[in-house]
């Protein structure tokens, strides 16, 4: 691959998850929930039996201090509670509220509201071939912000 063929796909792939995170993040707004981008990304981690802020941090690529900070925030807005962890007695383990998960099925539901034109032009099978291709390409994420 020529490297403007190269620098051409990466354009198109950054620009197509860019708008697919506008997409949702207005569909959540729409659906009744504030918040932003940054709140799904936690949220993608969180949904997965929580976790701590440091690893919240690591999965969004931010400091640990960013990180609280934003859990500050979703615990403000009731969508996160920090919980005594299972495992470790000194650390706190962050998980959604019963408010977070309607945000985070709001966030489903405008998601699939985003991917419509895709099915519309490409058709049902073209969409999961090209979902198929990009998780042989990042099976594991993380999904976090380009900060």
């Amino acid at each position: 691959m020529q490297n403007s063929e190269a620098l051409a796909l990466t354009a198109v792939l950054l620009a197509a998850a860019g708008e697919l995170t506008q997409r949702i993040n207005d569909g959540v707004v729409a659906r009744g929930f504030e918040g932003r981008p940054a709140y799904g990304f936690a949220f993608t981690r969180l949904s997965a039996g929580g976790a701590t802020v440091t690893e919240l941090a690591g999965h969004l690529g931010v400091t640990k201090q960013a990180a609280s900070q934003l859990v500050d925030e979703l615990v403000r807005k009731g969508y996160v509670e920090r919980q005594a962890h299972p495992g470790d007695a000194r650390a706190r383990l962050v998980v959604l509220t019963e408010r977070g998960w309607a945000c985070t099925r709001a966030a489903e539901e405008a998601a699939a509201d985003a991917v419509r034109p895709w099915v519309e032009l490409l058709g049902e099978s073209e969409v999961r071939a090209l979902r198929d291709q990009l998780a042989r390409i990042a099976p594991y994420g993380p999904i976090r912000p380009a900060w």
